[in-house]
């Protein structure tokens, strides 16, 4: 299967890919803070308007139907004391979890990352999410707190798990 996979940089040709594995994910309530589905269009247009420092890559069949995708965007432009760190978000096709298409990205987007001067990721996941919790602590990044009541979805509080991960594993304690 995943050599099947195609990992590669985002194009705006890929929104509608995009948002239809978003807007699954978004109606199921369950995984992701967002709450309002996305437009194709809206979807361009933020691909366009993505940072330059961003990273964001998708995984795709050979016929380049997009299985899933991962974001980097810089943590805050309003200083530079943050320049290495990123932000990170991961989705997979909730008919491909668990295929090894996460792990393909991971491989990539940690790669582009070196070349874009980041050093650590820093995220939130909804707390009830154990299945990006393992994932993502599969790839490295440690739990450094929660938010209590962080995110109201459909009228409900959910606690985010905010997670970090160093690129070079030597600065994980210091």
């Amino acid at each position: 299967m995943s050599a099947d996979i195609v990992v590669r940089d985002v194009t705006v040709d890929d929104a509608a890919g995009i948002v239809s594995i978003l807007n699954p994910i978004i109606q199921a309530g369950v995984y992701t803070s967002f709450d309002t589905p996305l437009s194709e269009q809206d979807e361009r247009e933020f691909i366009k308007r993505f940072p330059r420092r961003g990273i964001w890559k998708v995984a795709t069949t050979r016929d380049h139907r997009v299985l899933g995708f991962q974001v980097v965007e810089p943590f805050a432009t309003y200083t530079g004391a943050f320049n290495h760190v990123g932000t990170f978000g991961t989705y997979v096709d909730l008919d491909r979890r668990r295929q090894g298409i996460a792990s393909r990205l991971f491989d990539a987007t940690f790669a582009a990352a070196r070349l874009q001067g980041y050093e650590k990721f820093f995220t939130f996941v909804r707390a009830d999410n154990n299945a990006a919790l393992q994932a993502y602590a599969k790839h490295g990044f440690a739990i450094v707190g929660t938010a209590r009541r962080h995110a109201k979805i459909r009228g409900q509080y959910i606690d985010e798990i905010l997670i970090e991960r160093w690129l070079d594993p030597e600065m994980v304690d210091r």
